[in-house]
């Protein structure tokens, strides 16, 4: 398989086939706040020393610094990245520095006028959590009553107007009604389906075998993750066979607080910096590259994502690297 044919538009061959210390900065997240709206059950939120707002100015160094890099593709996150106040003037600077891909990463809350004036000013990429298929369990899922109705709605427009996928987390209360909720997200219109079961749970998702293919193949990456789970592949984890090494390090990055991260899984599930945002960050990137070895590393071994594993595996077979 190509990796153009996964549905990750920041995966591809020509990626892997010219990675390096010098290539332009493919995908790069940044994470504005730990404030959020809900409580998911699954969240583990931030570290305690990268909670709360990342400062407009410290935000736009970082974000010029990887545009002058030749950035292609930024991802804003959080906590719900529409909690902060600067959430517009970022994206006008990357829409202004020339950057493909803007997306937004929301729980779907706000309000719709929040949402459009994004898209006005840059945005063409939404993904929204939705981790059930009714209001009452949507209300035990993200930890707060009422928002359901509004976020599906939002979801909709989004979808009528561009790229728009929505993220599924599952864990044990919710895995069982899975193929209800995919049934339920493809009806509203949109792009694609991610699936992914939280670091807690991170069980093989057997219970998505029989999806029907007409929903299938009109969702690339819902697809690729069915078919890898029937081939016994997990979304998480390393194998012995897999690559160890994390070559996406040299051309992505992640921005949290202060402090540049391996990646946002990483991030997320409580492991250390690389070093302080700054315009030494892809030379400290690099550095850490040399020297890491992913599967010697719990976090990566049992969390890194499905995609990337081939995305490295497919870099090491195009370099000859074993």
């Amino acid at each position: 398989m190509k990796l153009e044919e996964i549905g990750f538009y920041s995966l591809s061959d020509e990626r892997a086939r010219n990675i390096s210390p010098t290539s332009p900065m493919w995908r790069c997240e940044m994470i504005l706040t730990d404030r959020c709206n809900f409580s998911c059950p699954y969240c583990r939120g931030l570290r305690k020393d990268c909670l709360g707002d990342i400062g407009l100015d410290r935000a736009t160094m970082v974000l010029n610094t990887w545009i002058k890099d030749g950035l292609k593709n930024v991802r804003f996150s959080g906590g719900e990245p529409t909690l902060y106040p600067y959430l517009s003037d970022l994206v006008k600077i990357c829409k202004d520095g020339n950057v493909e891909n803007i997306a937004v990463s929301s729980n779907g809350s706000a309000n719709w006028s929040v949402y459009e004036n994004l898209i006005n000013n840059g945005v063409n990429d939404f993904s929204i959590s939705l981790d059930a298929c009714c209001s009452s369990f949507a209300d035990r899922m993200t930890g707060v009553e009422g928002y359901f109705d509004k976020i599906v709605d939002n979801i909709k427009k989004i979808s009528a107007q561009m790229y728009m996928t929505v993220g599924i987390v599952l864990t044990k209360d919710n895995v069982k009604t899975i193929q209800d909720i995919i049934k339920f997200v493809h009806d509203l219109g949109v792009s694609d389906i991610r699936i992914i079961s939280s670091a807690q749970y991170n069980h093989l998702l057997k219970e998505v075998k029989s999806i029907e293919k007409d929903i299938l193949n009109a969702h690339p990456i819902l697809k690729y993750r069915v078919d890898n789970i029937n081939n016994g592949i997990n979304v998480r984890g390393l194998t012995k066979k897999d690559c160890n090494k994390c070559y996406l390090l040299q051309d992505d990055s992640v921005a949290c607080g202060k402090y540049h991260f391996p990646c946002v899984i990483y991030m997320r599930e409580g492991g250390d910096p690389i070093g302080e945002v700054g315009p030494n960050m892809r030379k400290e990137r690099i550095e850490f590259f040399k020297k890491f070895n992913s599967f010697e590393d719990k976090i990566c071994r049992n969390n890194c994502l499905d995609c990337i594993v081939q995305m490295h595996n497919k870099i090491r077979e195009v370099r000859g690297d074993f």
